[in-house]
Order: structure tokens, then sequence, then C-alpha cells
């Protein structure tokens, strides 16, 4: 894109840590959603990612669309597996430590240098390319608490040395993320739960939340789907998410081992399509070895088809933090929805009333079979999951919101160089 035209309006510097396009991850998702809200409103946006393969030009519609100016830098981070076991020893968690480029930290002080009215950082890994003090109002936006997730792996390994490996990285990520998010005027949190993990863990009291909202206009709501009786009609299981992130491969392991067996004693015929970049070949090849009826797709263009095609969407998720933007979708789109308490953790959704909820293998089983054996049901939460969605949860509401939080945060210093 070309340097966007002079203005009055604020500059907002918006720093990503990778290219957002295609919208290849939750985050991405999110991030994408709430600068598309905001572009034209308040702000004049600069947008400050990585220049993707190929170069950007290929992506000129989509960055029109979320920001006003898109500038990048060339990225020479390392991420082999040499260089991510060679930083266990480091003092950082791997995931930060292979983060780490001169060529963004250079790009981005250079970006600060231009003196925005307002930075917004996104995801607290980013924090490692920024310098240690921000002179103009700063937030930073968090998807996840990272620590979390490192935690409840180290809970759930099976075997002493990864036990140790992932309490050890917790630690580290738990320390990194204190001293990272204390450095901002205001930390913007995905959930009410994760602000509250940043209140009491951290003591950072600058925390508000935003909703996790959807684009109800891209995510239409499918009116046609199967009725009656699904168990004996070769039902088809729908799951989304990027599948290099280890939750989504721990929640789908376990789906495999635990409930997929049980699913089948009242659903012989039944399929899943895991829909996602990256399948992780142990469960690929964990599925094949069972015979189990799943299909993986890898990226695709356009998840909504895919999603629409299927009788039932699952997220058996049992570790990580923020929100899942899935869920959402699957409601927007008209695909009744199966969870676990945590993969639907920090929405304000209901059992029975806009999905199913259910924990441990015989109950989230149980929930997948008896949503497949009530037609009147799914078609219940379906209508009654959209227009939740509809009403409550609108990306462009959410922009509103975020746009508020710059403002604040905007003011707050102000007045503090006033004082």
């Amino acid at each position: 894109m070309s340097a966007a035209r002079i203005d009055e309006r604020p500059r907002l510097l918006f720093v990503a840590p990778w290219f957002l396009f295609p919208t290849i991850s939750g985050g991405r998702i999110r991030t994408v959603d709430v600068l598309r809200g905001m572009k034209g409103k308040r702000f004049h946006i600069t947008l400050l990612q990585p220049r993707p393969k190929g170069g950007e030009a290929q992506f000129a519609d989509e960055l029109e669309r979320v920001c006003d100016e898109a500038i990048f830098w060339d990225d020479d981070t390392r991420r082999s597996t040499f260089r991510r076991v060679a930083s266990l020893a480091s003092r950082l968690p791997v995931s930060v430590a292979t983060d780490r480029s001169k060529t963004a930290s250079a790009a981005i002080d250079a970006a600060l240098g231009a003196r925005p009215d307002v930075v917004v950082v996104d995801f607290v890994h980013t924090a490692i390319l920024c310098p240690e003090r921000f002179e103009v109002p700063s937030l930073v936006f968090t998807h996840n608490v990272e620590s979390e997730i490192y935690a409840r792996h180290a809970e759930r390994a099976t075997r002493a040395y990864m036990r140790a490996i992932w309490q050890g990285q917790a630690d580290k990520m738990r320390r990194f993320e204190r001293d990272m998010l204390r450095r901002f005027d205001r930390v913007i949190a995905v959930s009410d739960r994760d602000a509250q993990a940043f209140r009491r863990d951290f003591g950072i009291e600058r925390t508000r939340t935003i909703p996790t909202g959807v684009d109800v206009d891209f995510h239409q709501f499918a009116r046609l789907a199967r009725e009656g009786d699904l168990r004996a009609r070769a039902p088809r299981f729908v799951f989304t998410g990027s599948m290099n992130w280890l939750p989504n491969i721990e929640g789908l392991e376990w789906f495999l081992a635990a409930c997929w067996p049980r699913i089948l004693r009242d659903c012989p015929e039944a399929e899943l399509e895991v829909i996602g970049r990256d399948p992780d070949p142990g469960l690929v090849e964990a599925a094949k070895k069972v015979d189990a009826k799943w299909h993986f797709t890898g990226f695709v263009d356009d998840v909504r088809p895919h999603i629409q095609g299927g009788d039932l969407s699952i997220i058996p998720l049992r570790i990580g933090g923020g929100t899942r933007l899935k869920a959402y979708e699957a409601m927007a789109l008209g695909s009744p929805l199966v969870s676990t308490t945590l993969g639907v953790g920090g929405l304000p959704v209901e059992d029975d009333v806009h999905c199913a909820i259910a924990d441990g293998e015989e109950g989230f089983a149980r929930a997948c079979v008896a949503m497949l054996r009530d037609g009147e049901r799914r078609t219940r939460l379906r209508r009654d999951a959209r227009v939740f969605v509809e009403e409550n949860v609108s990306s462009t509401a959410v922009a509103r919101v975020f746009e508020e939080l710059c403002v604040e945060a905007m003011d707050e210093r102000r007045v503090r160089r006033g004082a």
C-alpha cells in the first residue's frame, strides 16, 4: 500500500508479530476484525508487520480494509528445531526466544520515532521486539494468558521429563508475561477471566476487557441442515483450528482416544473433518492407526462451507486461555456446537441455550450423541445461537470498545504529563 494521506485524526501504530493474511488462526481473525471495524473511524491506522513471502502486493485489497498505511520488516527470525532446543537454556521461554529479530526491532524503533499518538502491540510475545520504555501511550492486545497454557501442559504431561520441561517453560513465561505487561499503559484482555488473572497473578490493574466478536455479515446463517436422528446416517463432525497449536492437538488426541470409541458405539459411521493448517503428523498417524474416519484438510481458503457442510461442531479443548472464536463462528453459521467448559470459557453462552457444554470423556461423548439424536434440539440451538450472536457480539461493537480503550490510554498519559 502507498503511504496514506495526511489527516487530522490521531495516529495509531499497530504492531503485529506476523503478517495477518490469510487469517489462518484465531488471533489473526480477532485482530483483523478489530482493525476492520476501526478503519476509517477515529484513528489513522498504520499497520507494521513482517513482509509476507511473495510480497505484500497480493494482499493489497485485504490491507486496504484494515489500515490506512501498511509498513513492513523483512523477517529474519530462525525457528529451526535446533534453535528451539538450544533456546531451552535461555532465560526466556522458547516461543519468545525464537521470536527475537533485529530487523523487527529496528523497524519498530523507526516507526515509534515518527511519534504516533498511540501504539498497540499485538500479543505479549511481540514486546520482546519493542523498547523497554514507550514514549507514547501504549497498549498490548493479549489473546491468552500465555503462562497458563504452559502450566496446563505441565499438569497433563505423562512423562516426568516432559513435566519438568513444561514447568520450566511455564515459570519462564510467567516471569516474562509479568515483566512485559507492566510496560504498557493498558493491557487488553479478551475475557474477564483473563483480566482477573492478570490482576491477581501479576498485579496489573490497568487491564481492560474487550468482548469477543464475530463478523455476522461474513458468517451468514445456513438455513438448510439435516433433520431428525442422524446417528445411523454417517454423521459428520467438524473441528476448526490451527493444527500446529498444542492445545488443539492435545484436545483432539484426547477426543480420539477417550471420546471417539464411545461415539462409535451409537454412530458407527461417524466421520470428523479437521479443518486447519499444518495437521500434526502424530495425530494424523494416530487416527489412521485406529481406522478412524478422520479427514484433515490442511489450510483452506474459506472455512464456512466446511463448517456448514457438517452436522455438528466440536471444541474438545482442555488447555489454553483466551476465548475461542471458533465457538461464535459455528454459532453464527448455524452449526450446532458441543464444547468443553474451557472451550467456551470467557464467553457468555449457556448450556442447552446456545450450545451443549460437557466435560469428561463419558460426558462429552454422551453430549455429542444426544445432539445427533435430537433434531428438534439442534434446530432450536441453531436458531437461538444465531440470534444471540447477532444481538450481542458483532465485531463492529467490539471495535468501538477497542477505540475507547486507546483514547483512554491517551487521555491518562496526557493527564500524567500535565501533573
